[in-house]
């Protein structure tokens, strides 16, 4: 009968963690961080710079749409930023889908805070089965359609990942 999908775990949401940054090279620096925790809950915040956190790539900003500007006006300062991620986050492992260099930022975030990182971060493809990875694309797309959010920014690329490694997931099991 149906006893395989009666005795099917429930499928938990991962939590995702994403990170928009100044631009794409070793200068750049972290300014607004993202996460989608597992329990649904979701939490943003743009980023101080540093005084000695000067580069800045127009190409960045044309893409995620973060002026430094914004930044000074309502970012938040690098420890406090640290301490809530700890907060938010203290003993999980969260995932990223740009774990080389969401892992860099973070790892710049926590170092320049003096805060020490109480979580950890893993790659998005640590936990990605097969199954999954041939749905991706066309479930992400599917994702971002639905919610018709602006990409590239950070809560909302960590929730569409989320949901889209949920959704995969569920089919997989299928």
């Amino acid at each position: 009968m149906a006893a395989g999908k009666a005795g099917a775990r429930r499928i938990r949401r991962l939590g995702v963690l994403d990170i928009e940054a100044s631009g794409f090279g070793a200068a750049s620096y972290p300014i607004e961080v993202g996460v989608a925790l597992a329990d649904g809950r979701r939490w943003c915040s743009l980023i101080v710079p540093c005084a000695d956190w000067t580069h800045w790539s127009a190409e960045a900003e044309a893409l995620h749409g973060i002026s430094r500007a914004q930044l000074y006006a309502h970012g938040r300062p690098v420890a406090e930023v640290a301490r809530t991620l700890n907060r938010l986050l203290a003993g999980a492992t969260v995932y990223s889908d740009g774990w080389v260099v969401d892992d860099r930022w973070l790892r710049r975030l926590y170092f320049v805070a003096g805060v020490p990182q109480a979580f950890a971060l893993s790659p998005l493809e640590a936990v990605l089965n097969e199954d999954q990875m041939a749905l991706w694309q066309g479930t992400r797309e599917a994702v971002a359609a639905e919610l018709a959010a602006p990409r590239h920014r950070a809560s909302t690329d960590a929730f569409v990942v989320q949901e889209t490694w949920y959704r995969t997931r569920r089919a997989s099991a299928a």
